[in-house]
């Protein structure tokens, strides 16, 4: 039975909407939900006194007072890395992305985003690959998977991770939804790492609930000329910790080398340098660019290009060649 009364209510700046609701609930709404709940054993709904409810986001300013999840509930203790990014990301960022959830996963972290188009799915897959745990939170109802496209990524967090939204289950996809899904994100986690970000992205609304939250951030710097690494230069500018690999993010929490990095770094300095690796940016180069700089002739020019993309030190892309490794 609820306790407060509507004054009381009234005087913690409730609207009047709000207390209807809460006085007079929608018991078709109520029972939607509990036919959700009961539809598998592994559906929960907990509320914010539950023991259950995660005391990350307790300590949050506006914490959810329940949360609908479906997967593995004992992940909501573990230690939470979110990752966030631009939907329209590069393929440096989409590489950096997968990377780093892949080895952030690998070194005993939960990777957390919000299944969005982009970063946030390519950070969900990499800590699927290497079997890792990952929590997606949506701004839907758990009945209403947005994007459509990332279906089958939900069904594999669920069977992998765990899936959360504050809305009921049957909730649409609103615009305004989406903004309060990303305090949840920051909130449930230790820090939040910005892989990409434009400077209108609402990457930068996470990074701010992060900060407001007493959460580290971290960013990675990219091209000055990249229109989606702009807000990451900013967060930089603005105190975020620049990083350059993912063992940059766990010596702020475990103080312990990654052994995957620490391998991948002595097979890099073994690997013979390639002479045409100088001419190609980490950012896109241009064929037009490489026979400037290289005064190769064409025919030379690509079979060193074939070489190096065989051997994974680039990538190629329909406008021209991005460096991967130095």
């Amino acid at each position: 039975m609820f306790q407060l009364s509507k004054t009381q209510l009234q005087a913690y700046k409730f609207s009047e909407e709000q207390i209807n609701a809460l006085f007079n609930p929608d018991p078709h709404l109520i029972e939607n939900s509990l036919n959700w709940l009961n539809s598998a054993s592994d559906k929960h709904i907990i509320c914010y006194d539950d023991a259950r409810y995660p005391r990350q986001l307790k300590e949050i300013s506006s914490p959810p007072l329940l949360l609908y999840m479906h997967g593995d509930l004992s992940l909501l203790g573990s230690p939470q890395i979110a990752m966030v990014g631009s939907r329209s990301c590069t393929p440096y960022g989409r590489e950096k992305a997968y990377q780093f959830a892949g080895q952030l996963s690998e070194a005993g972290f939960t990777i957390t985003s919000g299944l969005a188009v982009g970063i946030d799915g390519l950070a969900h897959q990499g800590a699927l690959d290497k079997q890792g745990r990952t929590i997606a939170v949506l701004g839907t109802g758990l009945n209403n998977i947005y994007p459509k496209r990332h279906a089958r990524l939900a069904q594999q967090i669920i069977e992998q991770g765990l899936l959360i939204s504050e809305f009921r289950p049957d909730t649409a996809a609103y615009p305004a939804n989406f903004p309060r899904r990303n305090r949840i994100i920051s909130g449930l986690s230790l820090g939040v790492v910005v892989i990409e970000a434009s400077k209108r992205s609402g990457s930068l609304i996470t990074a701010r609930y992060a900060l407001e939250q007493n959460r580290e951030v971290f960013a990675l710097p990219g091209s000055i000329d990249n229109s989606e690494a702009c807000g990451c230069h900013q967060l930089i500018q603005q105190g975020a910790k620049l990083v350059v690999n993912s063992q940059d993010i766990c010596e702020e929490f475990l103080h312990l080398p990654l052994n995957n990095t620490t391998t991948a770094q002595v097979e890099n300095k073994n690997e013979e340098a390639h002479p045409l690796l100088k001419y190609i940016d980490f950012h896109l180069t241009t064929l037009e660019q490489l026979l400037n700089r290289s005064a190769l002739d064409i025919v030379s020019l690509q079979n060193q290009l074939i070489e190096l993309e065989i051997t994974g030190r680039i990538r190629v892309t329909a406008e021209g060649y991005i460096k991967l490794k130095s």
